[in-house]
């Protein structure tokens, strides 16, 4: 085996150990000490490979994308419409964030930097791989939204950047399923928190996604 394609394996492994111990603990509890320990080394050779913390996260976050691409996918060829096809999209987003939540915290922990401040934290080479799979998650939306176009069933100017917003608004809908709670105010004016009605949650954001992408016409239409 060549020295890169040692280097490759073991940064695999690394990857490997930190999906484990995120969708085990959670990706707040799980520290550079404890996936070096998984592993089997010392955490500076961790920085060997990984230049940041949150390189390792991104990469890990490529990891979690691959999968809810290939879901999203799947979602996506057994629909019929464009506006069919974004539900059933949406529906594979939300199950997958649901069933592992420290995607949605890798995602968001990413999301706090600015793009232009994320390249001090993720090396060139780390953030496109980042990019190529956020681009082929985001791309099935993207083509539904164009398909939606075509037929005149969705009006939206720029479909790449919907399905940016889309992204961004799953994962605070994700966020709010995490939480398990909503907050409402009884009689007397003092707030108390109820239990989250997640199947309503989901379908109302599946709604509103649908809702930014439809034409005027086809909205109009469709309420009488």
């Amino acid at each position: 085996m060549s020295p890169d394609e040692r280097r490759a394996r073991r940064a695999r492994e690394i990857v490997d150990a930190t999906r484990t111990l995120f969708d085990q603990r959670g990706m707040r509890e799980a520290q550079i000490d404890d996936i070096a320990k998984k592993v089997g080394i010392n955490r500076a050779i961790i920085y060997r490979h990984f230049t940041t913390k949150e390189e390792l996260f991104a990469m890990t976050l490529v990891d979690y994308l691959g999968e809810l691409g290939d879901r999203m996918a799947e979602a996506d060829a057994n629909a019929g419409t464009p506006t069919e096809r974004l539900d059933a999209q949406a529906e594979a987003f939300f199950a997958y964030g649901t069933a592992f939540p420290a995607f949605v915290d890798c995602a968001q922990a990413l999301l706090r930097f600015r793009g232009t401040d994320l390249v001090d934290e993720v090396s060139q080479n780390r953030l496109v791989e980042l990019g190529q799979a956020m681009f082929q998650c985001l791309d099935h939306v993207v083509r539904a939204l164009e398909a939606g176009n075509a037929t005149g069933e969705f009006a939206v100017s720029d479909p790449q950047l919907l399905a940016n917003v889309l992204y961004a608004q799953g994962l605070g809908v994700l966020n709010l399923v995490g939480f398990q709670k909503s907050i409402r105010e009884l009689n007397s004016g003092m707030p108390v928190m109820a239990d989250l009605p997640l199947g309503e949650v989901v379908s109302w954001a599946k709604r509103a996604m649908v809702a930014m992408a439809v034409s005027p016409t086809s909205a109009a239409a469709g309420e009488g």
